[in-house]
C-alpha cells in the first residue's frame, strides 16, 4: 500500500515529490497505520538515495525561499480559502501541504516543534511552501532559525464561530456531505442548548481564537487569561504578516495578492468567479436568538475573545484603508506611493 493513497487528491497535486520523503514521516502525523506506511516508504526512499548517490543541494531564488504558514482557526472560511491556494499552486508554481496532527491537536509535543521548525526551514524541495492546519502559532525565533516563516490568519465574529462549529459537529455541511460527525443524530438547537446549560455551547467553548494567536505557552489555554489576550494580540501585531476577518474575506484575499503575488496571483478573481467548492457551508445551522446571545455576552470569556476580534478587525481595516481606494463602490489597490530621490554620490 502507498502513502499517496492516503493523501487528498488536492494535496498531490501540489506535492511534485517523492511521497516517500523522510519528512513525509513527521508532516503525516495522523495515526500509528499511516506512520507506519510512511516509514516504509522512507526506507524505500533511503535505499534508493543510496543506490544513486546523495541528493545535490538545491539553491533557491531569494524570491521562492519563502514559507508561508496559516494556523487556521476551525470554522472561520478556513476550507474555502484554503482550496483558493490549492487551485492556484500548480499555475503560480509553489506547494500547498496540510498540516495534520492526532486528532487535530492544537498543541505540538515539544519534539514535535523541533521536526515541524526543521522540516518547514529545510526541506527545500518544498520552497516556495504554503503550509495549512489547525496548529497554534509557533515562534520560530526560539528555535534559532534565522529565516522565520510567514504568517497569515483569519478570525470570525466569536459566537459566530461557535454557532457554526456546533451545527458542524451534528450535521456536517456541503463540503463532504457524506461523513459522520461526531454529534450527529443530536437534534439540539444551539439556543436550546445554551437555555438547558450544555457543555457544547458553554462560555469556555469560545475560548479558542486567543491560544491559536497566544500559541504554545501553558497560560495560553488557560482560559480566561488576562496575559494570553496580550499576547495573542503582541502576536497579531508583531509575528503575522496579515490576519483577515471571515466576514471580509475577499477584501483578505485581494490584499495578499496585492502584496504576495508570487503564492496569490488570481486569487481575487478565482475567488469572485470560481467553483462552488471555494463556498463551504455548515448545513441545517439557525441562528441563535437575541435572547441566546445576550446570554453568553454576560460572560468574560466572550468579553475577552470579542475584544481580541475587535482588535483584529480595527487592525484589518486600518491596513486595507492606507492598501486600496474606492471608486464607485469598488475597492482597487492603490499603485505604489513612494519613490527614491536625492540620491547621491552622483554617477558619472
Amino acid at each position: 500500500i502507498k502513502l499517496t493513497e492516503f493523501l487528498q487528491p488536492h494535496l498531490l497535486q501540489c506535492l511534485n515529490f517523492q511521497i516517500g520523503d523522510p519528512y513525509v514521516e513527521i508532516l503525516y502525523f495522523s495515526s500509528l497505520t499511516e506512520r507506519a506506511i510512511a516509514r516504509h516508504e522512507v526506507r524505500e526512499i533511503e535505499q534508493r538515495h543510496t543506490v544513486d548517490g546523495p541528493r545535490q543541494d538545491v539553491t533557491l531564488d531569494e524570491e521562492d525561499d519563502v514559507v508561508i504558514i496559516y494556523n487556521r482557526v476551525p470554522k472561520t472560511a478556513s476550507t474555502s480559502f484554503t482550496n483558493i491556494a490549492y487551485d492556484l499552486c500548480a499555475k503560480n508554481k509553489y506547494h500547498v501541504l496540510h498540516i495534520n496532527t492526532t486528532k487535530n491537536n492544537p498543541v505540538m509535543s515539544l519534539q514535535d516543534q523541533v521536526r515541524f521548525v526543521k522540516n518547514v526551514t529545510s526541506w527545500k524541495e518544498m520552497k516556495p511552501g504554503f503550509y495549512h492546519g489547525h496548529i497554534s502559532y509557533l515562534d520560530f525565533a526560539k528555535f534559532g532559525v534565522k529565516k522565520k516563516p510567514i504568517y497569515i490568519n483569519v478570525i470570525r465574529d466569536p459566537i459566530e464561530r461557535l454557532v457554526s462549529y456546533y451545527y458542524f459537529l451534528r450535521f456536517g455541511d456541503d463540503y463532504r456531505p457524506g461523513l459522520r460527525r461526531r454529534k450527529q443524530g443530536d437534534k439540539k438547537t444551539f439556543d436550546e442548548c445554551v437555555a438547558a446549560g450544555g457543555s457544547d455551547c458553554a462560555p469556555e467553548k469560545l475560548w479558542l481564537q486567543i491560544p491559536f494567536f497566544c500559541g504554545h505557552s501553558s497560560e495560553c489555554w488557560n482560559v480566561g487569561s488576562r496575559w494570553a489576550l496580550e499576547q495573542a494580540k503582541y502576536n497579531l501585531i508583531n509575528e503575522y504578516f496579515l490576519v483577515g476577518v471571515t466576514e471580509e474575506l475577499e477584501d483578505f484575499i485581494m490584499l495578499l495578492e496585492a502584496a504576495l503575488p508570487r503564492f496569490f496571483r488570481g486569487a481575487t478573481e478565482l475567488y469572485r468567479t470560481g467553483k462552488k467548492s471555494h463556498l463551504r457551508k455548515t448545513t441545517e445551522k439557525k441562528l441563535p436568538t437575541k435572547e441566546t446571545i445576550a446570554k453568553l455576552q454576560q460572560s468574560e470569556i466572550w468579553k475577552m475573545e470579542n475584544e481580541f476580534y475587535e482588535f483584529a478587525l480595527e487592525q484589518f481595516q486600518f491596513v486595507r484603508a492606507h492598501a486600496v481606494r474606492e471608486k464607485d463602490g469598488e475597492l482597487y489597490i492603490l499603485a505604489q506611493n513612494f519613490f527614491y530621490e536625492k540620491i547621491y554620490p552622483k554617477s558619472n
